[in-house]
């Protein structure tokens, strides 16, 4: 299996997760990802002129969900059962069910400048972040890092991606999980956030986008300087 791009910490793969992580042979400290997410089915973005309509169709085109067969394929390579998985509130209990037998924790991304798509329902300013762990699984971190909120301005999107998380929450959470030289994986690796953190933290991953289009803002990513936290 050839790797679409590759350098001292970043392997990217371009296809299917489900048909690519049977294909790894290693072990992996943490699974960090961002998934397609369920979208509520009734509207509120028309009123808001051309843009928003444009950018509920980005949205739209990556709600449909996953499988739980992601979630079982990638404890298969894990060395313990060790999640960071972002999701909308529609797929909270989807998420929560399949890692029941786990410890687990719910944090929140809060944006402070959410779309205002608010026709008869709340604003979307809130996305959540399920952490799962089985025991022996240290978190490290300290009092300023371990807080379950995360309040901010949306991620800045210069990437033409419609769901890029801000690259440091994805930071925070790498530094509270993981130490230099672990290895992270991220099935869907959209527009390669979890990839550049990973290298600006010295961190090893191997990340899997199934568009070829996001798979090419990635490399462009990995091409910057490396920043400090």
């Amino acid at each position: 299996m050839k790797a679409y791009y590759q350098d001292d910490y970043v392997t990217l793969y371009c296809g299917d997760c489900l048909e690519i992580m049977p294909q790894l042979d290693m072990k992996f400290d943490l699974c960090l990802t961002d998934p397609p997410y369920v979208q509520d089915s009734h509207g509120g973005g028309g009123a808001f002129g051309c843009r928003m309509r444009d950018y509920h169709k980005g949205v739209d085109s990556l709600g449909y969900g996953f499988e739980n067969k992601v979630l079982s394929e990638a404890i298969k390579l894990l060395d313990k059962v060790h999640f960071y998985v972002f999701c909308s509130k529609n797929q909270l209990i989807q998420i929560l069910l399949f890692f029941e037998k786990y410890n687990y924790d719910i944090l929140a991304y809060h944006k402070t400048n959410p779309t205002p798509t608010c026709n008869n329902k709340y604003l979307p300013d809130t996305e959540y972040i399920v952490f799962v762990r089985e025991k022996g699984v240290l978190l490290f971190g300290t009092y300023s890092t371990k807080k379950k909120y995360f309040i901010q301005e949306n991620a800045k999107n210069d990437f033409n991606h419609p769901t890029v998380k801000p690259l440091n929450i994805i930071g925070t959470l790498l530094g509270n999980s993981t130490k230099d030289d672990d290895i992270i994986l991220d099935p869907f690796a959209g527009s390669g956030t979890t990839g550049r953190a990973c290298k600006d933290l010295h961190r090893k991953c191997v990340l899997i986008e199934k568009e070829e289009k996001y798979c090419k803002i990635i490399v462009d990513r990995m091409s910057q300087e490396v920043l400090t936290f």
